[in-house]
């Protein structure tokens, strides 16, 4: 579970500035915690079918604001992928609406 302690380090590791709360790239530091949570739940509990599709929704939403940040800032979007461990050419630039 992301506890409001993990999330403020999750935050100060990703904000561009001090009161730097909601930017595309603390929004996906948060998810990528999330999504590793998660991955690890469903590891023990393969038959959790709801927190798979939960899993799969923050994946899509992830892919997103990568997406977006890739085309609104390419330099933000090369830092945030290489300290997630991304792979930058794994992540499709491009969204079907």
């Amino acid at each position: 579970m992301l506890t409001p302690r993990k999330k403020k380090i999750i935050v100060k590791e990703h904000a561009m500035h001090d009161t730097d709360t909601g930017s595309s790239p603390v929004q996906i530091g948060i998810l990528s915690r999330r999504i590793d949570e998660l991955v690890a739940h469903l590891k023990k509990n393969p038959k959790d079918n709801i927190s798979r599709r939960g899993l799969l929704q923050m994946v899509g939403r992830r892919r997103r604001l990568l997406a977006y940040l890739a085309k609104n800032d390419p330099k933000a979007y090369a830092s945030t992928a290489k300290k997630l461990g991304l792979k930058p050419e794994a992540v499709s630039t491009q969204v079907i609406p």
